[in-house]
């Protein structure tokens, strides 16, 4: 069985990036594969420090590493901070990438997110793509940049687009067929 682990680099209540988040997850439920959403609120680690390395690590890195290894979909919808990777996403890669064996080897990944302006978080998204390649992560083509959020989504976060609604299907097409081999 298939299994999928997703997550929001946003953890503001009513954030249009946990509602792609569900429902990226619904859709891959769709196509069989058992879905895992989690909340990086729940995973408390300091702002990554190297002088907190070795005896200081939170265990909170370790939990959600062994949680990343053990999915082999991992799906990331990330807002856009000034076109750039949220805080919480960086600190959180950042722990993850110290963690052995490497977190980022197993899955495949698929990112994406919401904004309110017309460029939905692509700037971000192509930040984070190289994020994540460049610690071994396979990232599957589309990047999901949703924009303006309050225009294509309707009250569940559902796309109402048809472009949109498109790039849905073509990222979960891509995430449950390619294959780290």
């Amino acid at each position: 069985m298939t299994t999928a682990l997703t997550l929001s680099g946003s953890i503001r209540q009513g954030s249009y990036n946990r509602l792609l988040q569900q429902h990226v997850g619904r859709k891959l439920e769709e196509t069989g594969v058992t879905v895992n959403a989690i909340e990086l609120g729940d995973f408390a680690m300091p702002i990554f420090n190297e002088d907190l390395e070795p005896d200081e690590v939170p265990e909170a890195a370790a939990q959600l590493a062994a949680l990343w290894r053990s999915h082999d979909i991992i799906f990331i919808a990330s807002p856009e901070y000034n076109g750039g990777v949220p805080p919480l996403l960086v600190n959180t890669i950042t722990w993850l990438s110290r963690q052995k064996p490497s977190v980022f080897r197993h899955a495949v990944f698929g990112i994406g997110g919401v904004s309110s302006g017309k460029y939905g978080t692509i700037f971000s998204l192509s930040h984070l793509r190289d994020s994540l390649s460049k610690v071994g992560a396979l990232v599957v083509p589309t990047l999901l940049g949703i924009g303006p959020a309050e225009e294509v989504l309707d009250e569940r976060g559902n796309p109402t687009e048809p472009a949109i609604i498109r790039k849905v299907e073509q990222i979960v097409h891509e995430l449950t067929h390619f294959s780290r081999g």
